[in-house]
């Protein structure tokens, strides 16, 4: 199992060979910052919802690393900032959320950190940038902050130049400010809480940028000593295959339990291509180098065997959601391989057969029994009378994992939790019936 508190000797090196090193303000120079002492660290995460997408693990998993290279890890909520929305990768503005909801939003989300990086306070802190861009009067941001920027550089950025090209959006001068805000976050952690490096995905990079030279400009304007500060980005994470990372079918894949289930993480990760599993092993799982590369190694040797596949399933939900999660999550994709199903929670029963063709019964039908023959044609698992006997009499249909003959009868006794019956006919065939 990889651990967080792994201690790693240098960060560069780290994030160079996982891949999580794309953009960096001075690659020398914040090597030479990081090996001088222990540094505070942050990346901001933005409250648009109740819960995070994949794509936001990448940078929490970058402030893990913060954390096993001996420095300290902060975590800046947007309470201020998500008021506001960022244009990043927006083709259209978006919707204002109130006060409440954000901060509703940010509690809900606490709880992801401390899966990745530990107890917050202790193996991290957390921030909410509401605290200091509240207490800032609109003459003030103009004054102090505004006149630092250059309306020409900003124009310059790409979400805003795609916005202004498309006359029917177009972009509001509340998300043109964003940038401002988010460089302003920079300057204030440096000067009042002395943290010198900003980490995040590489649409950022420019706000990052931007950051660090409103520090140096206000540091030349006081007269004060150069400030050392730095930006990294990792880039975005992508498909093999060009298609969006972290969507299915059913939508985006979420970093809490209500959104998400452990068993559809775990699934996730476990159906991934063998070219996606050789990258995503080293970005979302913290096992060593050489561990990974003997994975990789005998991935090709033997690709059938999912080796590699299994284990970035296994980390990757052990991280985020633990292992008894974990285990549940593997011990329910077990079942529904080999038919034997009556182990599953209720929970678990919903979420695997989530995608199962389902039909929905009397209960009361039960009680004299309900014949097989008919149950098979109604849930198309046979196509006739004829189809139905012969499936029943070669042995290959059963009943929450236990195979029947023609003479059997669904029954009360057939319930599972109350009201789940599961039909499988051959190996991969399922149908869920629920009965009310």
């Amino acid at each position: 199992m990889s651990d967080t508190n792994t201690q790693i000797s240098d960060l560069i090196n780290e994030l160079e060979w996982r891949g999580l090193l794309k953009d960096c303000t001075d690659k020398d120079g914040l090597r030479k910052h990081l090996e001088s002492g222990t540094r505070k660290i942050y990346a901001g995460f933005d409250p648009t919802a109740d819960s995070l997408t994949i794509g936001n693990l990448v940078p929490i998993m970058l402030l893990a690393h913060v954390k096993r290279a001996g420095h300290t890890p902060i975590v800046v909520m947007g309470g201020g900032t998500g008021l506001i929305g960022d244009p990043s990768g927006k083709s259209a503005e978006r919707q204002l959320n109130t006060a409440e909801t954000i901060d509703n939003f940010i509690n809900k989300q606490r709880p992801i950190f401390s899966s990745v990086l530990g107890d917050e306070g202790k193996d991290f802190l957390l921030k909410n940038n509401h605290d200091w861009l509240s207490k800032i009067s609109f003459i003030e941001a103009l004054r102090d902050i505004g006149k630092h920027f250059s309306v020409n550089m900003m124009m310059q950025k790409e979400s805003v130049k795609e916005r202004l090209n498309n006359r029917e959006q177009g972009i509001s001068y509340t998300e043109f400010s964003y940038m401002i805000l988010q460089s302003y976050d920079f300057s204030y952690l440096y000067e009042h809480e002395d943290i010198t490096v900003q980490l995040g995905g590489s649409d950022q990079f420019g706000n990052i940028v931007a950051g660090s030279d409103l520090i140096r400009r206000q540091a030349v304007l006081n007269e004060d000593e150069p400030a050392k500060t730095f930006g990294l980005t990792a880039p975005l994470v992508s498909k093999a295959d060009g298609g969006k990372f972290g969507k299915t079918e059913k939508g985006a894949i979420w970093l809490t339990a209500n959104r998400t289930s452990p068993y559809a993480y775990y699934q996730f990760w476990l159906n991934s291509s063998d070219e996606d599993a050789k990258n995503w092993i080293k970005v979302f799982t913290f096992l060593p180098q050489d561990e990974v590369e003997g994975l990789i190694a005998r991935h090709g040797e033997n690709p059938g065997k999912r080796e590699l596949q299994r284990t970035l399933a296994q980390e990757a939900t052990m991280i985020l959601h633990g292992k008894a999660e974990m285990e549940n999550a593997e011990a329910a994709g077990k079942a529904l391989f080999s038919g034997d199903i009556s182990s599953l929670d209720a929970t678990t029963m919903l979420e695997v057969f989530a995608s199962v063709p389902t039909t929905e019964h009397a209960k009361a039908d039960l009680a004299d029994g309900v014949d097989m023959i008919e149950m098979l044609k109604g849930s198309n698992l046979a196509s006739s009378n004829r189809e139905a006997r012969e499936f029943l009499n070669e042995g290959s249909v059963s009943i929450n994992g236990t195979k029947i003959t023609i003479d059997t009868k669904l029954t009360q006794a057939d319930l599972l939790h109350g009201q789940f019956i599961a039909i499988r006919r051959g190996k991969k065939k399922w149908h869920m019936t629920k009965w009310a």
